[in-house]
C-alpha cells in the first residue's frame, strides 16, 4: 500500500466511493419492499402454494365416458395436507351413463376442501344436490356433504331436506350411491306427500 500516500486524489477517490456505495445501501435499507397490489390482491390472504382462478376440470372413466364435470371462481391449492379449497364450487356428476346426455346429478355449495390423497370432496353452506328423473326435479339440501370420488358415493350426517312436484321429506343423514342413483335416508325420516290432481 506504498503506493497509496504518494498519490492522494485516488485516496480521496476511493474514500468518496465508499462512502457514497455507503449512502447507497443505507437509502435502499429504508425503502419499503416493492410488491405488485394487483398480484397480492390475486393471491389472497390465505397464501396458497398456487391457485386457479375460473378453474374447470372433467374426468373421463377408462372407456372414455364423461364421469365429473367441475367448475369453481376459485381453487386454492396448498402442499402441506395435499388440500385445495374452493370458492362455490359446482359439480356435474355422471352416473354409469356417462355421457353428456344422461342427466347428471348436479351438486353446489358456498365452499369445498378437497383431500386429494384420500379423493375426498368435503362441501360446506347451502350444499344442493339437483337431480331430474323422468322429468321430475328433486333438490336436497344440507350443511355439509361428503364426496368420496374412489366410491362413487356421497354422504352427510347432518339434517337433509327434499323437494320435489310430489312434497317435502325430512331426515338426519343420508347416503347416495352415483352410479346406481340410489339414496339412502339414515333416520328421523319424516314427509308430507300430495297427491296429483
Amino acid at each position: 500500500m506504498s503506493w497509496l500516500p504518494d498519490r492522494p486524489w485516488l485516496r480521496t477517490l476511493a474514500l468518496a466511493g465508499t462512502l457514497a456505495v455507503a449512502m447507497f445501501l443505507m437509502w435502499q435499507s429504508d425503502e419499503p419492499p416493492v410488491t405488485n397490489q394487483k398480484a397480492a390482491e390475486l393471491r389472497g390472504d390465505a397464501e396458497p402454494d398456487g391457485f386457479v382462478v375460473n378453474g374447470e376440470y372433467t374426468s373421463f372413466d377408462e372407456s372414455g365416458n364423461l364421469k365429473i364435470s367441475f367448475t369453481s371462481p376459485r381453487i386454492e391449492q396448498f402442499e402441506e395436507g395435499n388440500l385445495a379449497t374452493m370458492v362455490s364450487p359446482k359439480a356435474k356428476l355422471f352416473g354409469n351413463e356417462g355421457n353428456a346426455n344422461a342427466e347428471p346429478w348436479i351438486i353446489e355449495a358456498e365452499n369445498g376442501s378437497l383431500l386429494q390423497n384420500e379423493n375426498l370432496l368435503y362441501l360446506t353452506g347451502n350444499v344442493r344436490i339437483l337431480r331430474s328423473v323422468g322429468g321430475r326435479d328433486t333438490t336436497l339440501t344440507t350443511s355439509t356433504l361428503t364426496l368420496d370420488n374412489d366410491r362413487s358415493m356421497a354422504y352427510t350426517d347432518a339434517p337433509v331436506v327434499i323437494r320435489d312436484v310430489t312434497g317435502i321429506t325430512h331426515a338426519v343423514g343420508m347416503k347416495a350411491w352415483i352410479d346406481e342413483r340410489v339414496l339412502e335416508l339414515n333416520s328421523q325420516v319424516e314427509g308430507r306427500y300430495e297427491t296429483g290432481n
